[in-house]
């Protein structure tokens, strides 16, 4: 029998768009701050902690649901001596913008960023919008429910969700200023499996090392280097989910150290890499 400290992780060949995760006592998780290509939503399920989205903190509860933007930079950790469950479920952006404008309630097939960061338990709507979640991550990680039953059910809340989601919206866009810091990020996504130093960066793009490493962990949440781990640890989630050796993908993302492949995974991600391939398809 699985222990309740470690984390499940169901996925469907069926449907790959989607990722649940589970967690029944995360008293002891700790995450880094990190950030993921899918639109992601999350249930608290016990307890209570500290949701950082971007440079906005939240204390959040059972009842509460948490989304996180692709590429945003998040952390969520229980507070001291406080028991804490959840869901977190991640989305390809891409099938959801998809689903969202077949459905009508988005006039671009393309991806738009949400606006809320969390719905707390304090209207009706939120109250049923926490519950018929919960109920939709227990019928996905079910063994009863065909694969088609679990994507009508899921799709169904989606959509639910983001009609309430844009009543409680600004109709409007605000465009913000350019940010010189943008093209860095590009960069070390593109190129995060070399070992380029952050002074050569820097001085590519015309930063001092000490003002490009205080701005960027300012504007992400976390320095140049651990922005570029990050997206090997991204990386390194694509190629476990593929089934590859860990040892494997350890080496292919940039660490000939498995040991430090390890500490790192487990610091963004909650989980071992071990933990993290083998999936479930029921809890």
């Amino acid at each position: 029998m699985t222990p309740s400290t470690y984390p499940l992780f169901w996925r469907d060949p069926a449907l790959p768009y989607v990722e649940l995760r589970q967690v029944m006592d995360g008293r002891k998780v700790s995450y880094a701050p990190h950030s993921h290509e899918a639109w992601s939503i999350g249930a608290i399920l016990e307890g209570e902690s500290e949701f950082l989205c971007a440079d906005r903190l939240h204390a959040v509860e059972r009842g509460a649901l948490v989304m996180m933007n692709p590429d945003v930079v998040h952390a969520c950790n229980p507070r001291q001596d406080s028991p804490w469950a959840y869901y977190m479920m991640h989305l390809d952006k891409d099938w959801l913008a998809s689903l969202l404008f077949d459905a009508g309630i988005r006039e671009d097939c393309s991806w738009q960023n949400t606006h809320l960061d969390t719905l707390t338990l304090d209207t009706l709507a939120t109250t049923d919008l926490y519950a018929l979640f919960v109920v939709v991550c227990e019928r996905l990680m079910t063994a009863e429910l065909s694969s088609s039953d679990k994507s009508q059910t899921l799709e169904r809340y989606l959509i639910c969700l983001f009609k309430h989601l844009n009543e409680k919206t600004e109709t409007t866009t605000t465009m913000l200023p350019s940010n010189n810091l943008y093209p860095v990020a590009n960069y070390l996504n593109q190129f995060c499996l070399e070992d380029t130093s952050i002074e050569l960066i820097g001085a590519e793009f015309g930063f001092s090392t000490g003002y490009l490493v205080r701005a960027f962990k300012r504007h992400f949440n976390m320095t140049p280097h651990a922005y570029r781990l990050n997206r090997r640890i991204q990386l390194g989630q694509q190629a476990l989910k593929q089934g590859q050796p860990i040892a494997d993908v350890a080496q292919t993302i940039g660490f000939s150290d498995q040991a430090h492949f390890h500490r790192i995974f487990k610091q963004r991600v909650a989980a071992t890499p071990d933990q993290y391939r083998r999936s479930t398809g029921s809890v």
